[in-house]
C-alpha cells in the first residue's frame, strides 16, 4: 500500500476531510474518498462515503452502493483507459494526476453509467491527492515496479508524485464549473489531506519505535502528535480558506461598485495591454512568452489586499518583464507602455477603496461603507477575530447587496468555528510541550493536567 494506516484511523481522517469540504461548500451534498494503493497493482478502493441531509445538519456514513470500487477494490489493469472499454474518470485522475469535473453530466465522456446504461450521474468533481514519492517511499521509490498505461508508458514515470487517494464531491445541479472557485478550494484541501495522511503514517512508524518507552511518555507523545497534526495542518488550512473567502468578497464588492459607478475594470484592461505588448516583445526577441502571459492572466483570478497585491506584482510580473526588456534593442519604445500598464495594474488594487468611487456609491450609509472597506482591504497577515466577527455581521446587512453575500457569510461562520476549535487544540499542545520540557509536576501526568484544565481545576 502507498499509505500504511490502520483501517479505523484511515476511515476517520477520510470522514474529516469529507465533512470539512461539505461544510465549506454550501452546494456540495455528498463526498467519497478512494484510497489508491501502491505499485504495482495501484488498487483503487472506496474507503467511505458521506451524504448530508436536506437541512445539512447531519451526515450519513457508509458504502451503501454496489460498486467495483468497494472492497477489495479495482486493480489498475481493470480501470485504466484502453480500447473497447468505457472511459473512467478514476483512470484519468490516477494516470494523469489531474482533476476531473462533470459540469455537464449529459456530456460527461468518462461517466460509466452514461456509457453503459444511459443513466446520468450527478454534477461532481474528482481530485487526486498527491504525495511526493521521496516522502512516501523514502530512499527506494526509484526501485518500485510501476504498471504501464495502454500506450506502454510507465505510470507516473515523469512525475515526482504518486496518487495516494481520490476525493469525489457531488454538487447540486449547475453549481460546479471546471476551474471554478469550488474546484480550487477542493484542490487546496486535497493538498492538506495528503499532508495529513502522511502525518498519520509517520505517527504510526514513530509509535513502533517508541513502544519500549514508559506509558506516561507514550501518552504525552500521542497527545502532542495529535494536537500538532490538527492545530498546525488544519489551522494553516483554515487561515488560507478564510483569506480565499475574503478575496472572493473583495471581488464581489468591486464588481457591484464598478457596476454602480460605471467604472471600467482597470485590472483587466492592464492585463490585456501587457499581453499585447508581450506578444510584440516575443516577436522581436524570439523569447518564449507563454509563462509570463499565464502568470499575468492568473493574476486576474486573485483579489489580494493592496499591499500584498503590489508585492505579488513586483515579484511575479515586474521582475520577469525587467529581464525581458533588457533583451530589447536600444531605442525600443515598448518599455514605456509596459511601465504604464504595470502602474495601472497596481493602481487597480486600490480601486475598491477609492474615495471618489465610494462617494458615488449611494446604496450604503457612509459610515457602514467606510467600515466595510477598511475591514475587507486590511493588509494584516493574520486573522483578527474581532474584525472577522464584524465582517460576518455586516454580511447579514441588506444594504451590502453582494451577489453571493449569504453564501460568503455562512462559509466564514463555519470557518471561524473551526478556527476556534483549532485554537483550543493549540492551547493543549502548549500544555504538552511544557510537561515534556519540564517533566511531571506534583506527580501529574500530561493527561491529568489536561483533564484538570478541562474541568476548571487549574
Amino acid at each position: 500500500m502507498s499509505i500504511r494506516i490502520n483501517k479505523g484511523a484511515l476511515e476517520g481522517v477520510c470522514r474529516e476531510i469529507i465533512e470539512t469540504i461539505l461544510l465549506c461548500l454550501p452546494n456540495a451534498f455528498k463526498g467519497t474518498v478512494y484510497q489508491i494503493g501502491g505499485p504495482p497493482d495501484i488498487i483503487a478502493e472506496r474507503v467511505t462515503s458521506g451524504i448530508f441531509d436536506e437541512e445539512k445538519q447531519a451526515i450519513s456514513w457508509g458504502l451503501p452502493e454496489r460498486s467495483g470500487y468497494n472492497f477489495p477494490g479495482k486493480r489498475w489493469m481493470d480501470y485504466r483507459d484502453q480500447p473497447e472499454r468505457p472511459l473512467e474518470a478514476m483512470a484519468w485522475c490516477v494516470e494523469r494526476q489531474k482533476s476531473w469535473t462533470a459540469e455537464d453530466p449529459g456530456k460527461d465522456a468518462r461517466s460509466i453509467r452514461l456509457q453503459m446504461d444511459g443513466n446520468l450521474e450527478d454534477f461532481h468533481h474528482m481530485e487526486p491527492v498527491l504525495i511526493r514519492k521521496k516522502d512516501l517511499f523514502t530512499n527506494n521509490h526509484n526501485q518500485l515496479e510501476y504498471p504501464k498505461g495502454f500506450d506502454g508508458k510507465l505510470l507516473w514515470q515523469d512525475s515526482e508524485y504518486v496518487v495516494a487517494a481520490i476525493i469525489k464531491i457531488h454538487f447540486k445541479p449547475d453549481t460546479i464549473l471546471i476551474g471554478g472557485p469550488e474546484t480550487r478550494l477542493i484542490k487546496r484541501l486535497s493538498r492538506a489531506f495528503g499532508t495529513e495522511l502522511l502525518s498519520y503514517q509517520l505517527r504510526e512508524e514513530s509509535l513502533e519505535a517508541m513502544r519500549h518507552l514508559a506509558q506516561d511518555k507514550l501518552d504525552s507523545c500521542n497527545i502532542l502528535a495529535d494536537s500538532l497534526r490538527n492545530a498546525i495542518t488544519k489551522s494553516a488550512l483554515i487561515f488560507s480558506l478564510i483569506k480565499v473567502e475574503l478575496g472572493f468578497l473583495r471581488a464581489q464588492w468591486e464588481g457591484v461598485l464598478f457596476e454602480r459607478t460605471n467604472h471600467w475594470n482597470e485590472k483587466q484592461e492592464a492585463i490585456i495591454s501587457l499581453d499585447r505588448l508581450l506578444k510584440k516583445t516575443g516577436k522581436i526577441t524570439g523569447e518564449p512568452v507563454d509563462e509570463l502571459m499565464a502568470i499575468q492572466r492568473k493574476f486576474l483570478d486573485f483579489s489580494l489586499p493592496p499591499k500584498q497585491g503590489e508585492v505579488w506584482v513586483r515579484r511575479q510580473i515586474e521582475s520577469r518583464w525587467a529581464q525581458l526588456l533588457e533583451k530589447l534593442p536600444p531605442g525600443d519604445t515598448i518599455s514605456n507602455g509596459v511601465n504604464k500598464a504595470q502602474e495601472q495594474l497596481k493602481r487597480s488594487l486600490y480601486l475598491g477603496k477609492d474615495p471618489k468611487l465610494l462617494a458615488s456609491y449611494d446604496l450604503m450609509p457612509d459610515v457602514l461603507k467606510k467600515e466595510w472597506v477598511d475591514l475587507i482591504y486590511n493588509d494584516a497577515e493574520g486573522i483578527d477575530f474581532k474584525n472577522l466577527n464584524r465582517i460576518i455581521e455586516i454580511l447579514g446587512d441588506l444594504f451590502l447587496n453582494l451577489p453571493f453575500q449569504e453564501k460568503s457569510r455562512k462559509s466564514l461562520l463555519h470557518l471561524k468555528t473551526l478556527l476556534e476549535i483549532m485554537d483550543q487544540l493549540e492551547n493543549s499542545t502548549n500544555v504538552v510541550l511544557k510537561q515534556l520540557l519540564n517533566g511531571r509536576s506534583n506527580g501529574q501526568t500530561v493527561y491529568d493536567t489536561l483533564q484538570s484544565r478541562a474541568n476548571g481545576r487549574t
